[in-house]
């Protein structure tokens, strides 16, 4: 399809935004008014940049106020397009956005509107442009796309058409089925966006909240479906307004925003072939078909990047943990520690590009491993979704294991899943003789799940990148309460679970999650959960060995009684390890926290029961309370 952008989606000058999209494989741009009022340049020199860069102007927008208006204002208002077709002539734009009225001095008359809009579009034949009549959700008399349809056949003029836009449709919960029977080319223009769900003023919530496709909880992809299904062919747009967009680099923006677009296309393109029509429905026009979602089955190992004396020390600890160091790389000084089926690797290798990057901001996880049936296919899709293939170097009969740079700079390895549990290991390190021998340790059994610190303008570029790159799926976004501020924290996963990943973002700068980033340079784990069978017996060991846990106040224990019908007993021993406790009506959760090693990582123990399938987050303000009074 070709592919647009709005410039009101991304932050700088105008001839910044064009080469920010230009760069990231965009067709051409809607150009939103405002930023060609405050251009330094002619419409002709715009015109010719966009040339230069690739790019074609696909739209000008918003035309406003302007149907079912009186005599007096509706002649004024065919003077102002006269002078905007001026514009789009000289830019080459051949589309104007007339958006639904939202003036008071508005009637409310389908049939004036339908006349005004004819008289409208009969001067934009005159220079062979072309006019699309967009719904606004708040527009006055006009806020559905069947109400602007039905006006648009009316006027019954060539050169005036209709444009959709999924936030206006979807976030009035607007049955978007009947886009189908629409004509597909009376559709002029599609512009897509996502949004949480909020409940606020239309207005707001579309002015400062939307976010790009895989972003939000909107069903934007069924949205797609029926515009497809219309037989539309013509540009697939993006028209984004949110705050945090409007100061993002605008490079990472725009390569979001395209990610989006391939993310979008490629699921519509399934839904469509997997239809229940027959023969499966085929679009009119070529949609993004990359390799399949990766099948993952679980995280082969985590991977720290730590100098020599920061290695000693974390190995110390994890012995401490219960791990053993079962062997060190053949060529690099990275050792190899495990307990269970968890793996462990710390490189303190100088010139490791995983070390280097993240080696300013002491201990850190520089890397994950996840099992996964096709690596190659994997890192395939992963490239074609603008995502960077990572090649390591390696040495004599070392394996190369495909790998990508997830956003922030961290590393994902696609290891093979036919290797089984020892993974790349017998390839790469020198392995102690009872290496393979069952490392009990403390019962630790496997990782749970890795949990991210990030900026608040990488969340919405991390749900996206583990849905499009990774094929997880994220869960309900909860707010947390920290004593300095709120936490926002989101669950994704893969539909077995082997694969969690929590994705935190601190609303304050002075909460332990925002102080934390600006140790770890703005984003990187922010917690490891490891899985055990019996917390209250590995807790007990790892007291006994030496490890510090998160203390948890009695008052807590007292008002856990009050929420939670529990056995006396299990209160009693709960209270005495120091251990949480959350229920849901499908399982319970146990789970305790270590206290911070160098750079504000830490590590959780965690023991799920039945079908309990969240984070214990109703946890999360006892133990950032007790951490800030620590």
């Amino acid at each position: 399809m070709h592919r647009s952008i709005a410039t009101v989606s991304l932050s700088g000058t105008l001839r910044q935004k064009l080469e920010a999209v230009s760069a990231a494989g965009f067709d051409g741009i809607e150009l939103f008014e405002a930023d060609f009022v405050n251009f330094k340049g002619s419409a002709a020199e715009l015109r010719r940049i966009a040339s230069d860069l690739g790019l074609s102007i696909d739209l000008y927008q918003p035309f406003r106020d302007f149907e079912g208006m009186p005599e007096a204002q509706f002649r004024r208002s065919l003077e102002r397009a006269e002078r905007k077709f001026d514009l789009m002539e000289a830019m080459g734009a051949p589309l104007m956005l007339c958006c639904s009225n939202t003036s008071p001095l508005s009637v409310n008359d389908p049939a004036l509107a339908a006349a005004q809009l004819h008289e409208l579009a009969e001067r934009a034949a005159r220079r062979n442009l072309r006019v699309g009549f967009e719904a606004l959700a708040w527009g006055r008399h006009t806020s559905l796309y069947g109400q602007a349809w039905n006006i648009v056949k009316q006027a019954g003029h060539p050169h005036l058409g209709l444009i959709l836009d999924s936030f206006h449709t979807l976030s009035l919960k607007d049955d978007a089925t009947g886009i189908a029977a629409i004509p597909g080319d009376k559709i002029f223009f599609l512009q897509m966006a996502d949004a949480p769900l909020l409940s606020m003023d239309v207005l707001q919530w579309a002015r400062h909240h939307r976010s790009f496709p895989g972003q939000g909880d909107f069903d934007v992809i069924g949205f797609f479906e029926q515009v497809l299904r219309a037989g539309y062919t013509g540009p697939l747009s993006l028209e984004i307004f949110n705050d945090l967009f409007r100061e993002t680099p605008n490079r990472r923006t725009a390569v979001d925003a395209m990610r989006s677009l391939l993310y979008l296309e490629s699921e519509a393109r399934q839904r469509l072939a997997s239809s229940a029509d027959v023969p499966a429905l085929k679009p009119q026009v070529e949609l993004f078909s990359p390799p399949p979602v990766p099948a993952l089955s679980g995280l082969s190992f985590i991977e720290f990047a730590a100098d020599e004396a920061s290695a000693s020390t974390l190995g110390a600890l994890l012995e401490q943990l219960g791990f053993r160091r079962v062997g060190r790389h053949r060529s690099k000084a990275v050792a190899l520690y495990r307990q269970g089926g968890i793996n462990l690797i710390v490189n303190a290798q100088p010139d490791s590009f995983a070390r280097s990057r993240f080696e300013a901001h002491g201990t850190s996880v520089c890397a994950l491993g996840v099992r996964c049936a096709d690596p190659q296919a994997a890192v395939e899709r992963a490239t074609a979704m603008r995502s960077q293939r990572h090649d390591s170097p390696v040495g004599p009969n070392e394996l190369r294991v495909p790998a990508i740079v997830a956003p922030g700079g961290n590393l994902i390895h696609f290891v093979p899943e036919a290797l089984g549990t020892n993974g790349p290991y017998e390839a790469d390190f020198i392995l102690e003789q009872d290496a393979a021998a069952d490392v009990r340790g403390a019962g630790l059994a496997q990782v749970d799940h890795v949990a991210f610190g990030l900026a608040l303008d990488q969340l919405d570029t991390w749900v996206l990148f583990t849905r499009a790159v990774l094929g997880l799926e994220p869960g309900e976004s909860l707010e947390l309460a920290d004593p300095f501020g709120l936490i926002r924290s989101r669950g994704v996963a893969n539909a077995d679970r082997s694969v969690r990943l929590v994705l935190n973002v601190s609303l304050s700068q002075r909460t332990r999650t925002a102080r934390t980033l600006s140790l770890t340079g703005g984003g990187a784990v922010h917690h490891i959960a490891l899985r055990c069978d019996d917390i209250f017996e590995s807790v007990a060991r790892l007291r006994a060995a030496g490890t510090r846990f998160v203390p948890i106040s009695d008052n807590y224990y007292d008002d856990l009684a009050t929420r939670i019908d529990l056995d006396p007993a299990l209160l009693a021993k709960l209270r005495a390890a120091g251990v949480l406790f959350d229920r849901s009506p499908a399982g319970d959760y146990l789970h305790i926290y270590t206290e911070n090693i160098e750079g504000g990582l830490f590590f959780e123990l965690a023991q799920r029961t039945a079908g309990y399938d969240a984070y214990g987050a109703l946890n999360a303000p006892a133990r950032m309370a007790s951490q800030a009074q620590q």
